[in-house]
């Protein structure tokens, strides 16, 4: 990309404060275009390195008939935008997003940012500092920021489009110094560009958000994610989390038999319970879909699982109609957009 094409992209991709844009793959659309949103999905996702495996082929073609069929689905059961929230080294390929989103009419929401610290590549673990130190938050902050203000990047070729979410998750077994400088990093991305951060919580959701918002972060810029793993909800945290005004991202929608994760049922349950609790408006539902999987184990649910299947259920338990309408477009239109 030139200079000129950087200098033309990044204002109208970043948005202003007050604008009432998001950020998409193809490049800035009006909040309320957005329609019943996916906030966290993922659409083609590479193991990385399995690219280079002997056993692994990623025939572009058939990528292609796979999640465009995936999301006319999703767009046939009212959808409108999927955030894949991958990050930066898990198979993200703009051009293929772009391509995607023209010919289906989905909005496709790209992110940046990366984790836990077992997922990094060793360039990102190799000490830089005598004595010997993670990579600090800043470095983090500026890599994820650049590929906000100028563009996520193409491999050897180019910058293209504004990512418009920053997602980071914690090692499952607590945080560890990498992963706060991923949290406290991503924290001074999202201040810095005004779009929304994602973050998977390790052990303790609570401790995990309160690394980002001691950022000075508003929480209500922060969505966690995994807060329907039986740990969480048997702790307290969604409730927690909704109190200290950060989004709730009930996101494994559809996974039944997964003793690390409670039901669909036990799902309505919880998003019943934080409406009765006021926290309506602090509640997302995702599947953690996978579109196409390499490298890794395939999870084939449909990305319109939530709003066909998942949401009818609620509703037959005593979720209103508004309310559903509220958790599925107008709490990730808020989220999303541009601040």
């Amino acid at each position: 990309m030139t200079g000129a094409q950087t200098a033309e992209r990044s204002p109208a991709q970043n948005g202003t404060a007050g604008s009432g844009t998001v950020n998409t793959v193809l490049g800035p659309v009006p909040a309320d275009d957005l329609g019943i949103v996916a906030v966290h999905e993922a659409l083609l996702s590479v193991v990385p390195g399995a690219e280079h495996a002997f056993d692994v082929t990623i025939d572009r073609a058939e990528v292609i008939e796979v999640l465009a069929a995936k999301l006319a689905d999703f767009r046939a059961h009212g959808g409108g935008t999927i955030v894949d929230a991958t990050g930066m080294f898990h198979g993200r390929d703009v051009r293929l997003y772009e391509a995607l989103s023209r010919s289906t009419g989905v909005h496709i929401v790209a992110s940046t940012g990366m984790g836990p610290e077992e997922m990094l590549g060793g360039y990102f673990l190799t000490p830089q500092t005598n004595p010997p130190t993670p990579w600090p938050a800043e470095k983090f902050a500026d890599l994820f920021t650049k590929e906000i203000t100028e563009g996520m990047v193409v491999p050897r070729v180019e910058r293209r489009g504004a990512a418009g979410l920053v997602a980071t998750a914690a090692t499952r077994a607590g945080m560890t110094a990498t992963d706060e400088s991923l949290f406290r990093g991503a924290a001074r991305t999202a201040l810095a560009t005004g779009v929304p951060l994602s973050v998977r919580y390790g052990n303790d959701a609570v401790h995990d958000l309160d690394v980002v918002l001691d950022e000075g972060l508003p929480a209500g810029r922060v969505v966690v994610g995994g807060l329907d793993r039986r740990d969480a909800v048997e702790a307290g945290a969604p409730l927690a989390i909704a109190r200290r005004g950060a989004y709730v991202a009930i996101d494994h929608v559809g996974l039944n038999d997964d003793a690390a994760h409670v039901t669909d049922r036990e799902r309505a349950a919880l998003v019943l319970d934080l409406v009765e609790a006021g926290h309506g408006d602090r509640i997302l539902l995702s599947g953690s879909a996978i579109g196409v999987a390499k490298g890794q184990h395939a999870y084939d649910l449909p990305y319109s699982h939530a709003a066909a299947v998942f949401v009818p259920l609620a509703a037959s338990l005593g979720l209103g109609g508004e309310d559903a309408h509220r958790i599925l477009a107008g709490n990730p239109r808020d989220l999303l957009t541009v601040r």
